[in-house]
């Protein structure tokens, strides 16, 4: 497997597929890196080196009970760029890994990116709050936090129906997809999967997304059940000064089929253009 150790001595697995113009990709809770593996492939035929980590603590990573939090991730990304002296990289975060993106920006900067994407990210703030009232109410999270806590397994299963908009009529989202869910979120040790929720739902990203000085391409599903686009797209697009979003019309948190094909064709334009 290829790994790297980061500095504070934790051990972190990626992928990497393909030559040329560098995609370094950001997974979503609680999955890893396989979750872009259609992405990482599309790509890596079409020209591109294609890279893909498991945060800490999750998938094939080490699973320390120290970092898990945002600042860590992030620095945990450029220090996987910097092993692997990338430059002029396009970023892509989903959900979680959207947070991550922006926080590597905010802590980093944009010396070695040349884009950025962020699918259905959770900036700039999920957490509802007198200045956030299109956010959800810190019960959500609590709640998700007990259902990691009490019976993960069983949380996973039941969550991977409303990642995938599995519970709207019409769904063509597959047994084998949602299984695919619960398998690599198993992966995930309790310590950071429980961690992690704090991470995504409180940490304001603001700042973070007005750091941004390179293209941006911001989508998001408007059926997203997990990462509401009120309080994350429609925000971000108005705080990142050269971002375009892409809205898709009933797609789901996790996009499947149609919705997926239809990002997939978006996500290769915008490299390409």
């Amino acid at each position: 497997m290829s790994t790297f150790t980061t500095t504070d001595g934790t051990e972190i697995f990626y992928k990497d597929w393909g030559t040329g113009q560098p995609v370094v990709f950001s997974h979503g809770w609680p999955l890893n890196a396989d979750a872009w593996d259609g992405q990482l492939r599309l790509l890596a035929e079409n020209g591109y080196r294609t890279v893909a980590h498991d945060r800490r603590g999750h998938g094939r990573s080490a699973q320390p009970w120290q970092g898990n939090n945002m600042d860590t991730y992030a620095d945990d990304l450029a220090q996987l760029i910097e092993s692997l002296n990338l430059n002029e990289v396009v970023l892509v975060g989903h959900s979680t890994g959207g947070g991550e993106v922006a926080r590597y920006i905010g802590r980093h900067g944009t010396a070695r990116v040349a884009k950025a994407v962020l699918l259905g990210a959770v900036p700039p703030l999920m957490l509802k709050t007198d200045a956030n009232p299109e956010g959800l109410p810190i019960e959500v999270f609590d709640g998700i936090r007990e259902g990691v806590r009490a019976d993960r397994s069983q949380f996973y299963k039941d969550l991977s129906e409303s990642f995938y908009g599995a519970n709207r009529p019409g769904s063509a989202v597959s047994q084998g997809m949602r299984d695919s869910f619960w398998l690599w979120s198993m992966q995930v040790g309790l310590k950071a999967a429980y961690d992690c929720v704090e991470q995504f739902s409180e940490t304001d990203f603001t700042e973070d997304l007005k750091r941004f000085d390179v293209p941006t391409f911001i989508a998001h599903g408007d059926d997203d059940q997990i990462v509401p686009i009120v309080a994350a797209a429609n925000k971000s697009v108005e705080l990142v000064k050269d971002a375009t979003l892409k809205v898709y019309p009933g797609a789901p948190h996790g996009l499947n089929g149609a919705y997926e094909e239809a990002f997939n064709r978006d996500l290769l334009d915008f490299i390409r253009g």
